[in-house]
């Protein structure tokens, strides 16, 4: 039988120390912390095995999110599974802009939920806000819910199910987010990392340049605007400049851009100045 120091270094050497502990701290249920104390402790088979085909999975690439089905965000703790985007932190820029712009009280669409980490957080953070987050996938819908759940907003949250602004028909809010699918088909970074594991539809919607779903929404959003109301939406690296593009063409004169931790453009946003 192994040792928990022995399995650890067996897993290091195929996917990595931190991987090797977040993945056998999970399994295990303890923390990591448990895993420096005790070197010694002796696996039991059914234990041994388990982390074995964890570290296989993980050394063929499946992320480590969905191997242990959660990631943090916005320092909580999110359910995840291969239905839904992986948090990641460059939304959490979304999420700030999102947070200083709407108003007490005020109304926030969150289009393209996936796990709900926008619109929970929203939620959470602002436990006045009327919140709607929009889906067209119901497996994603429904961990959205879970999450919800989770974190005691669920009566907060209004899960809707359909594309873009379809289910919000005749509806305006004070903040509309979105986090959608900006990747160019045919971009190499699909077929790498993560991203080979994600919801493709969540990923790209297929267009050559990225931005079909950011034109749709941009599109559509001064129909669901208050008078005031703001348009945040994530983006690509290098796709800064035709959203701004397609902002002012859409009627935005009151436009913000907003960067990552690495100082790199990651949504942009427009003010509706009217109906």
């Amino acid at each position: 039988m192994l040792t928990l120091k022995a399995a650890l270094e067996e897993a290091t050497a195929a996917i990595g120390r931190v991987d090797a502990q977040v993945l056998v701290a999970h399994l295990l249920g303890v923390s990591r912390a448990y895993l420096v104390a005790n070197p010694l402790r002796v696996l039991t088979e059914t234990e041994d095995a388990r982390i074995d085909m964890a570290v296989a999975q993980r050394a063929t690439g499946q992320p480590v999110a969905y191997l242990v089905g959660h990631r943090e965000f916005y320092s909580r703790d999110f359910e995840v599974t291969p239905d839904v985007l992986i948090p990641r932190p460059e939304t959490e820029v979304l999420v700030e802009a999102a947070l200083a712009r709407l108003p007490a009280g005020g109304s926030f669409l969150d289009l393209g939920t996936g796990s709900g980490a926008i619109a929970v957080t929203v939620a959470c953070e602002k436990p006045g806000a009327r919140v709607a987050a929009v889906d067209a996938s119901a497996a994603a819908l429904e961990v959205a819910r879970r999450n919800a759940a989770r974190h005691a907003c669920a009566a907060r949250v209004d899960f809707l199910a359909g594309s873009w602004y379809a289910p919000v028909a005749g509806r305006r809010f004070d903040v509309i987010a979105a986090n959608p699918p900006y990747v160019a088909e045919g971009d190499p970074h699909l077929g790498q990392g993560d991203l080979r594991f994600e919801p493709r539809t969540a990923l790209t919607d297929g267009s050559g340049d990225g931005l079909a779903s950011i034109r749709a929404i941009v599109a559509g959003a001064r129909e669901h605007l208050a008078p005031g109301g703001w348009l945040l939406l994530e983006h690509g690296h290098d796709q800064a400049e035709p959203v701004r593009a397609l902002l002012v063409g859409a009627g935005f004169a009151e436009r913000a851009s907003l960067t990552d931790l690495a100082g790199i453009p990651r949504v942009a946003g427009g003010k509706c100045s009217g109906v």
